[in-house]
Order: C-alpha cells, then structure tokens, then sequence
C-alpha cells in the first residue's frame, strides 16, 4: 500500500512566559507554498500619506491609511501582501488557509496575505491587527488567486497576531470570524479550525448566520469549529491535522524553555511534516521573531528568505532608524508587463529569484552532488547562526558592551569565502546598526 501523502500546510507557533526560557514571547511560522514560489523579503519604512491616496493591493484598491508603520515582511515575490512579517511596534502576524462551510468568493478581493501586511502596516499591537483585519473583511471581503498559476485556487485565512504582551488567534470564514486571546504558554495553528468554544471575541453576526444557514439549533454552547467545518474538506486539509498535532506535541516537549533556537528546530523538524517538500509543495520561507516583554529592548527578528530551513540560515533584523535595503533578497520587478498585472492574468511565468535564492540554489546542488562538502558546508553555517543567537542573547540580557554591540555587525559579516561556493551566508537581511542608546554596558 501506498504511503499517505504528508500533510500540506503552513504552520504558525507562538510561546509566551512561563512557556519561554526568558520573558520573551517567540514568534516562529513556516511558509508552505508551491515549490518553485520565491519568497523575498522586503523593508518598507514608516510613511504618512496624504488625504484620500488609494492603495494598490494585490488585485483590489482600498483607501490608504493616514500612516503605515514600518515593517518587514516575507512575502511570495508575485503579490503584494506578506505571507508573514513584522512591524516596527513589536507586532508579527503570519497566516494560514483554512475551507469552511462559507462559500469562497469567486471573486477578486483581499488576499490573506494583503491583510497580514495591512495589519501590521496599521496596527500597534496585536489586538489592533484583529481589529484592522476584520473591518477590512468587512469592508472588502477576502478571495482571489491565492497562487500564480490560471487554475483557480483560492481559501479563507487564519491568523496567529503576536506581540510583546500577548497573543490572538483569529479565524474567519468569509467576512466572519472569531477570535481567541492567548496570555501565556505555548499555541500553534496549522490549516484546520481550531477555535471551539472558548471564543474571546467574535463577528457580531456570526452566530445567527450559522442558525440562518441551518448549522446551529440556537441552544447549548457554540463550538465554532464545529459548527462551520467544511463538509467536504479538501485532502490537504485533512492531513493538516495530523502536522497540527505534531506541532502541537513538539511545543509541548519544550513547553518552559522555548527560545528562538528552539522555535528555528521546530520549523526545521521533518518527521513531523513542520518541514516539508512533498507533492509540488515545499517550506519556501521561515520566520522567527523574539518579542522582549521589556519594552526598553529591541525586538529581535529572523528570515531565511530561502526555502527549506533545515538547509537555510535564518538571518537577523532589527527596526532601526536608518535601514538600508540588501537588493540580494529583492526579486526582480516587471512592472505593468507582469503577468499578475495582465489580464487574463498568469498566463505566462517570469524569472523571480533573487541573488540569494539563486546561491542557495548552488548549495543545494553542492550538497546533493558532494554530501561531505555539503555537510561541511551546513555545519559551518550552523556554527555561525549559532554566533549570532549567542551575540543576541547577550544583546537582549544587556551583557553587551556597546563597542562589541556595534562591531557585531562586522562578526556576522566577516567571512566571506562561502559566497564563492554559492552559500547561503547568514548575511544581514538588512544594513543594521544598533543604536547606542539602547544598547547598556556592563
């Protein structure tokens, strides 16, 4: 008999005091997309615009907010949303695609992604993101090719919403939703319905709407993942639950003594599906964040910005108030002549990779054509991102000297030899200098 095909899914973990090691909340999500997707991530800065601008999103225009926060973001190189990311307010959001009793909308609207981005663009903390997302569902809806590809695929969106204090799980089914507030200990979300009965906050239409629709008698407790699961859930879906549970049992191993090395073993965890490349589907991006409870220390956040992070390096960014972007994890712009751009849309393919996709593209091959260099070359940038968690974890327990703070950058950057292999060197996302201020000596 054939092996069943593994589970197909993003997957979203957060840990919050006492489940952390510090008093630190971890962020940490793994981005499932079709393989050959480029993921690459971008810095926006903090911006006013004038009255009335328009935002172009994805497929849709909405009015522009008076300000956006900074942020950096993941985010599939076709579209203009994130799949994950975080702001400079200490706020990081990530996604999934869930299918529930509500009709999809055939139409083009927001994408999940575009409301990720949206949230973290408007939104100073995590409650402020759940209520951002849904007055936009409410305002536009959600649908659209979630994919670059003309066959019709599209979902509905849940989302983890983190930052220093707390966490929100929201899930909607078109333009409702409900939403579940997380205090402390650890909680991961996959591609099934997970909020039951204890709902925090909900769609002030959401419970006559399931009793409209013949879902719900009306009496005892509502369970809202049973009352709108899907009645006929697509395979993938399905087997998200048993990747859900196994990121479940993973969270609880470390439950007390989670930190970012920790949440980066979880999303490079293969028995359990966490990471995965199977059926034309692979981890095409990964995210750690640590979100200090003390809000004189930085937030500290990491991006592979290459698939696979069993075989990537997750590099570090920190919001400061002079960013330069890196051009070699920005994918090439075709502007009006992209093919997400023309209508009918997708009907041809262009080369998005990025510098770094592509030299990590040559260390695949390395260590596929010569396991021992290729095991030389994972242990050497293993030791280094562990050079770098070691430096932040004397950064955020202010154990730093500033001059070594400030020289930290060069440490990162300083051997350069793996570049002429094609690795992927844990290079600096973004030019980051800290700033003195914030940085105490011993």
């Amino acid at each position: 008999m054939a092996e069943p095909e593994p589970p197909l899914s993003c997957d979203c973990f957060v840990s919050l005091p006492p489940g952390s090691q510090d008093d630190h909340v971890i962020f940490g999500k793994n981005s499932d997309r079709p393989r050959d997707e480029v993921q690459e991530v971008l810095y926006y800065p903090a911006t006013s615009h004038p009255s009335g601008t328009m935002l172009e999103c994805t497929y849709i225009q909405i009015p522009q907010a008076e300000h956006t926060h900074a942020v950096v973001l993941s985010r599939p190189s076709w579209l203009w949303g994130a799949e994950m990311g975080a702001n400079d307010k200490g706020v990081c959001i990530g996604n999934e695609a869930v299918w529930t009793r509500e009709a999809i909308d055939p139409g083009e609207a927001l994408l999940g992604m575009d409301l990720v981005r949206l949230g973290l663009e408007r939104a100073d903390s995590a409650w402020g993101a759940v209520s951002v997302i849904t007055g936009l569902l409410e305002q536009h809806g959600q649908g659209g090719p979630c994919r670059e590809d003309p066959a019709p695929f599209s979902y509905h969106n849940s989302f983890l919403l983190v930052d220093r204090n707390e966490a929100w799980v929201l899930e909607t089914a078109g333009k409702l939703w409900v939403a579940q507030k997380v205090t402390e200990g650890v909680k991961n979300i996959s591609n099934a319905l997970t909020i039951g009965t204890d709902i925090s906050a909900e769609h002030p239409e959401l419970r006559s709407v399931a009793q409209a629709q013949g879902w719900w008698s009306g009496e005892g407790e509502f369970c809202f993942n049973e009352v709108f699961k899907s009645e006929n859930p697509p395979a993938r879906m399905e087997l998200a639950k048993k990747r859900y549970s196994g990121g479940t049992q993973l969270l609880q191993q470390h439950d007390g003594s989670v930190t970012a090395k920790v949440m980066m073993s979880i999303l490079r965890d293969k028995p359990s599906g966490i990471c995965m490349d199977s059926g034309g589907f692979r981890t095409t991006g990964s995210m750690v964040s640590i979100l200090p409870r003390d809000p004189s220390l930085p937030c500290i956040h990491f991006l592979t910005a290459t698939p696979d992070p069993s075989r990537s390096v997750f590099k570090p960014f920190i919001f400061s108030e002079s960013v330069t972007p890196v051009s070699r994890v920005i994918s090439p712009q075709y502007g009006p002549d992209d093919p997400v751009r023309k209508q009918p849309r997708f009907q041809s393919q262009v080369d998005r990779r990025h510098d770094l996709y592509k030299a990590h593209e040559g260390a695949l091959q390395t260590m596929e054509t010569n396991p021992d260099a290729g095991n030389a070359i994972t242990e050497t940038l293993r030791m280094l991102e562990g050079q770098c968690l070691t430096d932040i974890a004397a950064l955020l327990t202010e154990v730093l000297p500033v001059r070594s703070a400030l020289m930290w950058r060069s440490l990162v950057l300083a051997d350069r030899q793996e570049m002429a292999l094609g690795l992927l060197h844990p290079v600096l996302l973004l030019d980051w200098l800290p700033p003195v201020s914030r940085i105490q000596t011993p």
